[in-house]
């Protein structure tokens, strides 16, 4: 929570500084790129694979052998990253033909994307190690400062950004904003492995690169790893398509999406990744030891979790994403057709936030299995069907077209996910969850209608000075968590003793 909040706060000084002008797009593109890979190889298919891998080796044949093996991967995981890194920025000019195709026709964007792809791109590097180191401390059940590791990159970020402002970095080392924010996320990388190697160093489990070798447990891991490679990332090959096509548009449509998948972020980053990080080292070690029904009932509590947090920010997110989106972004370079068209697309990501969420929560019943290949299945699919609804609608909707695309194909991934868990017996849901799960939409539902009620009210404060909007739109989230509380409460969707064990484990 911490880092999402300072991430508002670094997103709140970019709007200010870049707007949504050609820089902001250019930066933008720069910051995804490597991020596309760093969730796709670091935080998708190679943590996927890597953490049931050495969750077993600690439990079966103890701490030394798990270390061992994390020492192979890591070996071979540096030498393949360092060989793509070096390779993708040669063919970086090239590279953006096919990541911004609609940035051609403006050399100086073209150029400028280029450059700033550059700097950023072995920030890559840096996070794959760190997922790896990340891996291990979680599943030693140290989740603390794996989750803090963010608050490093928006510090920095942070940093950089009051610097540019106050206008005291050297022009000859840093001739635009764009490039003193991409150094900074270059920066922020080699800060945050130091932070990581400090955590694994206190636990006592950092460990010597060996020489590369494809051991046996390094080739598991790759076989492993291979199909979870679309299957794990397909939200984030989804957003990347988002971007090519956000390209093609008008200037300010990948910043339009960019700012709007910040904001649906928010629940994404503290609800998703949480209950996914824990779930999945969880479910490993009960089908271990053949606690089958203990790894069911983890799975329903994960799903119920989902729901209970994801339901009412997409309630709110949907009714007003306006307020939300002025009262964050609008001031400095960052003008009023930008917040308008920025909430467009805030709106039709958060149709997908429920789907998000749960694809976090059922994942890990594959991936638990060792079982990367279904996901894959699947998310081609899924793929597929984000390209073809977001050729179809951005042809009426502009750049909100993408981003509901992508929010529909999310709840295909979802659903087929579940559906496949539930034929294979992996999955059933139990009377706890099949009770609260419609009465938690239902409070969401009507805690949707107090909101927008209330965005009728405060209409006049949420249009006036800066100040008064802030004002206007902390009392709009209070009214909303206190409507859904009550809502909640009264329709028997949860017990205050469930949450707070839901919020211990997560």
């Amino acid at each position: 929570m911490v880092s999402r909040v300072l991430g508002f706060v670094r997103d709140i000084l970019i709007a200010g500084v870049f707007g949504a002008s050609m820089g902001a797009d250019a930066f933008f593109v720069a910051f995804k790129f490597p991020n596309f890979f760093r969730r796709l190889f670091a935080e998708g298919a190679f943590n996927a694979a890597f953490v049931p891998l050495f969750a077993g080796r600690l439990a079966e044949d103890g701490k030394r052998a798990a270390l061992d093996f994390a020492a192979e991967a890591a070996a071979v995981l540096t030498t393949t990253l360092l060989a793509f890194t070096v390779a993708a920025l040669l063919a970086m000019p090239w590279l953006m033909y096919v990541i911004a195709p609609g940035f051609v026709d403006q050399p100086d964007k073209f150029q400028l994307t280029i450059e700033l792809t550059q700097i950023t791109f072995p920030y890559l590097l840096f996070m794959a190690l760190i997922a790896l180191m990340g891996g291990m401390l979680n599943s030693l059940h140290r989740f603390a400062a794996v989750a803090a590791a963010p608050i490093v990159l928006n510090i920095v970020l942070i940093v950089a950004l009051l610097a540019v402002r106050q206008g005291v970095l050297p022009d000859s080392v840093f001739p635009s904003s764009g490039h003193a924010l991409a150094w900074g996320v270059f920066g922020a990388g080699v800060a945050q492995f130091i932070w990581i190697a400090y955590a694994c160093n206190r636990a006592n489990i950092m460990f010597h690169l060996p020489r590369p070798r494809l051991s046996p447990g390094v080739r598991k891991l790759i076989a492993l790893m291979v199909p979870g490679i679309i299957g794990a990332g397909v939200v984030q090959i989804n957003l990347v398509i988002d971007v090519i096509l956000a390209s093609t548009l008008a200037e300010g449509s990948v910043s339009y999406l960019y700012y709007a998948d910040r904001v649906n972020q928010l629940p994404l980053g503290v609800v998703g990744v949480a209950i996914g990080v824990v779930l999945l080292p969880l479910l490993t070690r009960q089908l271990r030891g053949g606690e089958a029904e203990a790894a069911r009932d983890s799975q329903n509590r994960a799903i119920e979790f989902a729901l209970m947090l994801s339901a009412p920010a997409t309630a709110a997110l949907i009714v007003a994403p306006d307020a939300i989106v002025t009262v964050l972004f609008q001031r400095g370079e960052f003008d009023a057709a930008a917040a308008a068209a920025t909430a467009a697309a805030l709106r039709a990501f958060a149709v997908g936030l429920p789907a998000y969420v749960l694809i976090k929560s059922l994942t890990p019943g594959y991936f638990a299995r060792q079982d990367t290949r279904t996901p894959v299945k699947i998310a081609v699919v899924a793929v597929a069907l984000n390209i073809v609804l977001a050729l179809i609608l951005m042809r009426f909707m502009a750049h909100a077209g993408i981003a509901l695309a992508t929010a529909l194909a999310a709840w295909l991934n979802a659903i087929v996910l579940g559906v496949v868990l539930l034929r294979r017996g992996h999955l059933s849901f139990d009377a706890r969850l099949r009770r609260r799960a419609p009465r938690i939409v239902a409070a969401a539902a009507l805690m949707g209608a107090v909101v927008f009620w209330g965005t009728e009210w405060l209409a006049a404060p949420l249009a006036g000075t800066e100040g008064s909007r802030v004002v206007a739109l902390a009392a709009l989230v209070a009214v909303g968590l206190v409507a859904f509380a009550l809502l909640a409460r009264i329709l028997g969707a949860f017990r205050l003793d469930d949450v707070k064990a839901a919020f211990s484990k997560t």
